[in-house]
């Protein structure tokens, strides 16, 4: 099957293969860009091909790669388990450079009786799930897609009765995230370009939900590259169909990488007694 027609303005992922291993780095969503959506946020699974391929990349890469995603970083943990990475959680509120560390620098936790004003929600209906991040909260409502306008017209409701700049309500695909104000991923990944091994590298940006648009507008910025995953998203350089096709590339590239390590190691030496 053929893949789709791009833009004349697109940079095709495969274009900028092989990537440097100098000044490259690899930020990359989870949800929909890396893993497969599942019925609920603790049933996706990452295989272990994939996870032996982003260990090969991130030692390719100096270390220039690292999850962006609106999962918390214990979570993203658990999930690529054993693998640890840099990390960009919760949507720009935790952050994670050291990978020597068991979790990232996060917010305080959202107050409790916010917590409590948005937590309702779940009683709107069955299938409604609540997930309390500690400094924010999530709204899932895919196993009850039906329900999705009354979720998001219920939160805004409650964001209109609190103090202006209280909280941010994110919409993202069939959950409403409710996090301090202010912190997007555009602003995590600023802080993460300009920390070691990031400094100086130009990103590749891989993502698929509304909560990554904040992200592709800022890759000029480093002369970097951003590609969407299942639909073109404007300033985009081009976009994937799904997941495995993601997972497919990224394996391309780690082969690539880790060939081209082989041809420029220096052969090893004989010697005779």
């Amino acid at each position: 099957m053929n893949g789709p027609v791009m833009p004349p303005d697109s940079i095709d992922a495969d274009r900028i293969l092989p990537l440097a291993p100098s000044s490259t780095a690899l930020l990359l969503d989870i949800d929909g860009t890396l893993l497969d959506f599942a019925p609920t946020p603790r049933e996706v699974w990452a295989s272990p091909e994939l996870i032996q391929t982003l260990r090969a990349l991130h030692r390719a890469l100096g270390g220039a790669v690292a999850f962006v995603s609106g999962r918390v970083v214990s979570d993203i943990d658990l999930v690529f388990s054993p693998l640890v990475l840099p990390a960009v959680g919760g949507h720009g509120a935790e952050l994670r450079i050291d990978i020597s560390t068991d979790h990232g620098v996060a917010p305080p936790p959202l107050p409790a009786p916010i917590k409590r004003d948005f937590a309702i929600i779940g009683k709107l209906g069955k299938g409604v799930l609540v997930e309390d991040k500690g400094y924010a909260l999530a709204l899932h409502y895919r196993l009850a897609p039906e329900l999705g306008p009354k979720v998001i017209a219920t939160a805004q409701a409650i964001q209109e009765r609190l103090p202006p700049g209280a909280v941010d309500l994110i919409l993202g695909k069939f959950v409403v995230e409710v996090k301090p104000a202010g912190l997007t991923k555009a602003t995590g990944v600023e802080y993460l370009m300009n920390q070691p091994p990031f400094r100086g590298r130009r990103p590749v940006f891989i993502g698929d939900d509304v909560t990554d648009e904040t992200v592709f507008p800022i890759m000029p910025r480093y002369r970097g590259f951003g590609y969407s995953v299942g639909r073109r998203i404007a300033g985009t350089d081009g976009y994937f169909d799904d997941p495995h096709a993601v997972r497919d590339w990224l394996a391309r590239a780690a082969e690539e990488l880790v060939e081209r390590s082989a041809a420029t190691a220096p052969a090893a030496t004989a010697y005779h007694s």
